[in-house]
């Protein structure tokens, strides 16, 4: 931290990098040394063979090569354990350790050359050393192969203009040439991210809604990484400190006092209607994803239940049923959901960018004709989940300031062409006038379901939305104060969408920077206390996050400080120099939809909590209350489906058996 400058340009890498690369290899090295020590001096008087010499020159001579790579090796390791992520300055001589690393590569290819011509002719010599010459022959080009490989991932195709803006200094940050110097490193940026989105979409279409995703995709994540000087593993440190930061103000923390007076009555009541809707019509979400998540949820029995559906031609039930690319699909629909072929109207699998699958059917149960969008499961779809400008909704009400996520918004409409132009939901309606129209989606469905239901509010009053587990990058705040009425969502635990935004994701940013600044312990020690901290636990003061008084008389140069870690401030928040002032900055702070139902865990159920049996709580909660990411080893797992709908049949049983014992509801609810 900064990366490193070698031969004029950056780096993917920092000088604090190479402890574990260094200690693996040097493990590798030292076995390596010591076999061929032993196996030239158990069997030297063995090579007095033809060709023998030379193997025993060749021998010699890669002992000695060997213990000077061990050597610089052992060097390279000692000072990158040296200073801190903000203070390399004992680690400045790591630069000639590496020139001087690199320089010996071109001694060990050409004797590994040497070594492999010298097997090609055939010396007959002793068969043990023999073999042990190929295998070194074989470990060297591997070694070397690696090496290569690792070049190749820490490159950086930026690293030439890198090093020039680097050179700049930040006093000359607010120069009218640094500022053109980072606009072309911005725009160069852009272009290198876009090609490698290109890269790992290649085998997706490239009709005009991809190339527009691979751009919005590109500038978001030149926007986000292109003002920062941080390595990868700066940002892993960053976030093993954060997390135990966090769990050290939740642990000191006094209990919160959020509830003004006590929930009454119909709220409770409230809540336990609302989540035993969001219960039935979680199966609905969960069935838009069809046989994938079926099968994963049902790992032993699932293909044998859906399995004469995937193999056997489509039938008559499947001609009443209107919709594209079903194959397996209808069969793990039918068992989500319980329901008949007949109670289905619609169902689509089609997917490309900006276009979900989605399904409509009629719900007897709840008397609603339910539609499901399902979330991501494609490259396509993540596309659309990063197309994350803001664009403008035109809505027939009166809204002011109807911004939502482009990307989210693009779905949501193709999926209100599709039910409005294609007589999807007319069709349903002509078989259930008096049903409901409900709409619900989990993850980018549940963002495209809220979106969707504002859409078709004018044309249906009565609609309802229930979205489970939804981004927060997704309406303005008018727009979620006006979906309050009509759309709920749910939140389980620490679940990482529902505080996903480009605003948090900034946060974050600044949250790391300010963590690793002030932080006193080398990287190393601070990724191998994280990994423990993750997988083990332990008690988070054992991990100190401010330089005290003695460790700053240490220092052997100025700490590098949360602001120089910034190479310019982000244009995220603020306008461009060539835009009117009032002009709305291009990811304005987005929130999420409707009402929230929160799902916390109570007590521990193990770190990652996959097949472990715990407990939830439920409670109304506001907005505010996801506006920080938080970072925990079930920031992901939370998000997923089958962990949501567990909690949800835990909660919704809980509450039920608990029926007569108001006050443990009443204090599990907050008033938002």
């Amino acid at each position: 931290m900064p990366g490193m400058v070698l031969f004029g340009r950056r780096w993917a890498i920092a000088s604090d990098d190479l402890v574990f690369p260094g200690l693996f290899e040097l493990f590798v090295r030292v076995l390596w040394w010591i076999g061929i020590l032993t196996l030239y001096l158990m069997h030297r008087g063995k090579l007095d063979c033809a060709g023998g010499a030379l193997l025993s020159s060749y021998l010699i001579v890669l002992i000695i090569l060997l213990a000077v790579i061990i050597c610089t090796v052992l060097a390279i390791v000692y000072v990158s354990m040296k200073g801190t992520i903000c203070n390399p300055g004992p680690r400045k001589s790591m630069t000639k350790l590496l020139y001087i690393r690199l320089a010996l590569f071109l001694p060990e290819m050409v004797w590994a050359s040497l070594g492999a011509a010298w097997i090609a002719d055939s010396i007959q010599c002793d068969k043990i050393v023999v073999n042990g010459i190929i295998a070194t022959v074989i470990v060297s080009w591997i070694i070397i192969a690696a090496t290569v490989v690792t070049i190749i991932i820490v490159f950086d195709p930026l690293g030439g203009k890198m090093a020039s803006y680097s050179c700049a200094g930040p006093s000359h940050l607010d120069s009218h040439d640094s500022s053109q110097l980072f606009n072309g490193l911005k725009t160069a940026a852009t272009s290198v991210w876009e090609t490698r989105i290109k890269f790992l979409c290649c085998c997706i279409g490239k009709d005009d809604h991809t190339r527009v995703a691979f751009s919005s995709t590109a500038e978001l994540f030149s926007t986000y990484f292109s003002d920062t000087d941080l390595v990868p593993s700066d940002i892993a440190a960053g976030l093993a400190l954060l997390h135990q930061q966090q769990d050290n103000i939740g642990n000191n923390q006094e209990p919160d006092e959020v509830i003004s007076h006590s929930p009454g009555p119909s709220q409770e009541a409230d809540l336990d209607a609302e989540l035993e809707n969001c219960h039935h019509y979680m199966q609905f979400a969960a069935a838009a994803y069809g046989w994938p998540l079926y099968i994963y949820r049902n790992p032993f029995t699932g293909l044998c239940r859906i399995g004469g559906d995937c193999c056997r031609s489509r039938t008559t039930e499947y001609d009443l049923v209107g919709g594209d690319q079903l194959n397996c699909h209808f069969g793990s629909i039918l068992q989500t959901t319980g329901l008949q072929y007949r109670d289905f109207i619609h169902i689509s699998f089609h997917d490309k960018v900006y276009e979900l699958p989605f399904l409509v059917a009629l719900d007897h149960r709840k008397e609603s004709v339910v539609v499901a969008v399902r979330g991501t499961m494609s490259l396509q779809d993540i596309l659309t989940d990063l197309s994350a400008e803001s664009e403008v909704l035109n809505l027939e009400c009166e809204v002011q300031d109807c911004l939502a996520h482009k990307g989210i918004s693009q779905a949501a409409r193709y999926v209100y062409r599709r039910l409005i132009n294609d007589g999807i939901l007319s069709q349903a309606f002509s078989i259930a006038p008096e049903y409901q129209l409900v709409i619900v989606g989990h993850s980018l469905g549940a963002g495209a379901a809220a979106l969707l239901a504002i859409m078709l509010r004018a044309s249906y009053p009565q609609v309802k939305g229930y979205a489970f587990s939804p981004p927060r990058g997704l309406l303005s705040k008018s727009l979620c104060e006006y979906s309050k009425s009509f759309i709920v969502s749910l939140v389980l635990g620490m679940d990482v969408i529902p505080r996903l935004s480009v605003t948090n994701l900034e946060d974050l940013k600044k949250r790391i920077l300010r963590v690793i600044a002030h932080c006193n312990k080398p990287k190393y020690k601070i990724l191998l206390q994280g990994c423990w901290y993750e997988l083990f636990g332990g008690n988070p003061d054992n991990f100190p996050t401010e330089l005290d008084g003695g460790a700053q008389g240490d220092l052997t140069q100025p700490l590098l400080g949360e602001q120089s870690l910034l190479t310019r401030w982000s244009p995220a928040y603020s306008f461009s120099s060539d835009s009117p002032l009032d002009s709305p900055p291009k990811y304005p702070p987005l929130y999420p939809p409707g009402r929230i139902i929160h799902l916390e865990e109570e007590g521990t159920s193990g770190r990652f909590g996959c097949c472990s049996t715990a407990q939830y709580s439920a409670k109304w909660s506001h907005e505010a209350e996801f506006s920080k990411i938080l970072i925990g080893p079930k920031m992901l797992t939370d998000h997923m489906p089958d962990i949501l709908m567990r909690a949800l049949d835990s909660v919704v049983s809980d509450r039920a058996a608990c029926i007569s014992c108001p006050a443990r509801g009443v204090s599990n609810v907050d008033v938002a």
